[in-house]
């Protein structure tokens, strides 16, 4: 009988895989192994991960739970079950996290570095503090009272500060709010001690409120729903109805309530008078500071350097460190795997064009461009030449869509021709193309890459970078940038895979090609996260006739391995160490093309409602480069976690030589970089090697 791939058993729920990955992220913070200020570091992307959670994926259940919505995917969990469990793998994750910090701080105390609340700090300490608090602390704070004449204030997404009863001389009793500002540090610091600045506020509460004496007070912290849900009308209004969006994010339901441990009943009973949240919202903390993320003030504290794993500087290497770019692409593809290579060809890439006199055209995506962009400052000196530019700056963006705002007007009052993304589909496709004229023939140079172009988050993501000069990538270029700024919705590419339309229905033939292979296929596919339930059953089926299935899926997977007759020729491994692996990868052993690298993650979002684009890597020694550093992963016995039937992972044991694959990675690129030119072998393929037969 044939078995149901439809069965929600063979399925877990993407919310709670993503839990399972943010707990990943807390067990680098629980290692002891790591350099203290390393592992506080893991805590506060742990914080920061669980804020965007709320915001969006808990914020988006309660949506659906309101609109009585009952199954939401393939697992069959309804949103209000979802929600529950949810909840209980939250408040039981608590406690490790309380006991976490309090190691984390220990052993920062040993090495001279104390978080310290204000009553903890010695008289001189408080003198230093106090004068801090009424120069920079006391004009800028903001006290409001909250009675009949006063209402309850709005609290902005993520607001931070104190609620406080008071009693004045007459023995009246008030409630009040401390509303801490976002421009105040999060912690005063004091030579390596480092004090929250709401214990600070705390003690010099009647200073606001004079003539009332504080009773209790709470610390408090806010989440909201930060979802913008913008109906994309004229294109001419989109950027009015963006930034109205942008205002209302501010605006959105309140779904989580964060307060100190302890904390006087009464006190939380006014508060939630005025916040409509269910106690299951409700997270209280003994030790650890609200805002987790905050903590990256004392991480990014360059006097503790020592206190951190040592800084990578990325490499160039031969050829690309002493010849022309541009030259050396009119030679051959170039391959870079980041951080370990650098990202500043990338750079040079546009910087390079912008002032080159052959240059006629330069069109490219810009996802999250960073801050400070040189990227963006050069296509605008670009613009200034006389040169054509042209510039997709997907304003949908989540969390970005301010500064690629700012970029968009820079770049359009310039004088580049600036497209603002497509109605109903968000741009998230890395590409770069560059036109120049050498004498009476045109030349395509194109960049392809699975992560953003910002040379800040390159230093700390794992991404692939392929530079071509080849025709049939510089047409099928023109004709996507041709399908962004025009009206068709028909745009087919030759040798690119371009979502909506063409990535998923290609990756199932190769998956099925794969699967005619029997014992003999083998796949092995890289993403961020695997949610897509149709990729799932083609992998599945592929199973089934003993094909072969490596993933390597760093946060979500919704696809269970090890089932009986399902999928027990599928491994699962996630990847969780210094750099954030984020580069998407697909082999196929036996087609022609058996590298595949794509800005797109195996999810229906990717797949079927955003433009990406998936790359064929032609050239077989660049394929076979891709292959090793896939291969080197799959050999990590240090960083690598392996999922089990029951949803859970378990740390891949250290058997046999360690294999770090990240330390590998910087070790060799350094060596090679150190090497002349003629000694420089093809680096990954070297080391992968030597760590499959030394592993």
């Amino acid at each position: 009988m044939a078995l149901d791939l439809n069965s929600s058993q063979l399925y877990f729920n993407r919310e709670l895989s993503w839990l399972q990955f943010n707990s990943r992220v807390l067990a680098q913070a629980l290692d002891e192994k790591l350099p203290s200020l390393e592992r506080l570091k893991f805590l506060a992307i742990y914080g920061t991960n669980l804020d965007e959670f709320y915001m969006i994926r808990v914020a988006g259940l309660k949506a659906l739970f309101k609109a009585r919505v009952q199954e939401t995917g393939a697992d069959k969990l309804t949103p209000n079950e979802q929600l529950d469990q949810i909840h209980t793998y939250l408040h039981k994750e608590h406690k490790v996290l309380e006991s976490c910090y309090t190691s984390i701080i220990s052993e920062l105390h040993s090495h001279g570095v104390n978080i310290k609340n204000f009553d903890a700090l010695n008289e001189k300490e408080k003198a230093i503090v106090k004068e801090m608090f009424f120069n920079e602390i006391y004009p800028v704070i903001i006290p409001i009272a909250v009675d009949a004449t006063h209402p309850f204030p709005h609290l902005n997404n993520l607001s931070f500060g104190l609620a406080i009863t008071l009693k004045d001389d007459l023995k009246n009793i008030k409630h009040g709010l401390i509303r801490i500002p976002r421009i105040l540090p999060r912690f005063l610091q004091i030579e390596q001690t480092f004090i929250p600045i709401e214990s600070v506020v705390e003690h010099f509460a009647s200073e606001l409120f004079p003539g009332f004496k504080p009773l209790a007070s709470t610390r408090f912290r806010v989440t909201r729903n930060a979802d913008i849900e913008i109906e994309e009308e004229e294109a001419d209004d989109f950027l009015e109805i963006l930034q109205e969006g942008l205002r209302s994010r501010n605006k959105g339901s309140i779904i989580r309530l964060e307060l100190t441990e302890g904390a006087d009943k009464k006190l939380i009973k006014f508060l939630l008078s005025h916040l409509n949240l269910d106690n299951k919202d409700i997270y209280t903390y003994k030790s650890l500071p609200l805002d987790l993320g905050s903590l990256w003030q004392i991480v990014g504290d360059k006097a503790l350097s020592h206190l951190v794993l040592p800084t990578f500087n990325p490499k160039t290497l031969p050829p690309l460190d002493n010849e022309n770019l541009f030259d050396i692409i009119d030679k051959q593809d170039v391959l870079l795997y980041h951080p370990f290579d650098s990202f500043e060809p990338v750079v040079q890439f546009i910087k390079q064009a912008a002032v080159d006199n052959e240059t006629i055209a330069i069109r490219m995506t810009l996802y999250r461009a960073g801050q400070k962009s040189p990227i963006v400052k050069a296509l605008i000196d670009a613009v200034r030449d006389g040169k054509q530019v042209m510039v997709l700056v997907e304003l949908k963006a989540r969390f970005d869509e301010e500064n690629n705002l700012r970029w968009a007007k820079a770049l359009e009052e310039a004088g580049a021709h600036v497209v603002y993304g497509i109605p109903g589909l968000k741009v998230h496709a890395k590409i770069a193309q560059v036109i120049k004229r050498k004498g009476a023939k045109l030349t395509s140079y194109v960049h392809l890459a699975t992560g953003n172009y910002n040379p800040s988050t390159a230093k700390i993501y794992t991404d692939m970078s392929y530079f071509t000069s080849k025709e049939v990538f510089g047409t099928d270029a023109t004709h996507f940038f041709h399908f962004l700024t025009g009206f068709s919705t028909h745009t087919k590419l030759d040798t690119l895979f371009m979502s909506p339309k063409q990535i998923k229905p290609k990756l199932i033939k190769l998956i099925e090609k794969e699967r005619k292979q029997g014992t003999q296929g083998h796949i092995i596919l890289k993403a961020n996260s695997l949610v897509d339930t149709d990729i799932i059953k083609a992998l599945y089926l592929a199973s089934q006739e003993g094909c072969k299935i490596d993933l390597i899926i760093r946060g979500i997977c919704c696809l269970k391995p090890g089932v009986k007759g399902i999928s027990e020729n599928i491994t699962v491994s996630s990847v969780i160490g210094k750099y954030l692996e984020h580069a998407r990868i697909y082999y196929f052993k036996h087609d022609k093309v058996k590298c595949f690298i794509s800005s797109a993650d195996l999810m229906p979002r990717n797949l079927v409602r955003r433009v990406e684009l998936m790359t064929p890597v032609l050239e077989e020694t660049l394929s076979q480069k891709i292959e090793q550093i896939l291969k080197l992963q799959l050999s990590d016995n240090i960083l690598r976690w392996e999922l089990q039937e029951d949803g859970n992972y378990t740390k891949v044991p250290p058997l046999g030589k360690a294999v770090n694959n990240h330390d590998v990675l910087e070790e060799y690129v350094s060596k090679i970089h150190n090497k002349t030119k003629k000694e420089t072998p093809d680096y990954v393929s070297r080391l992968a090697n030597r760590i499959l037969k030394e592993s």
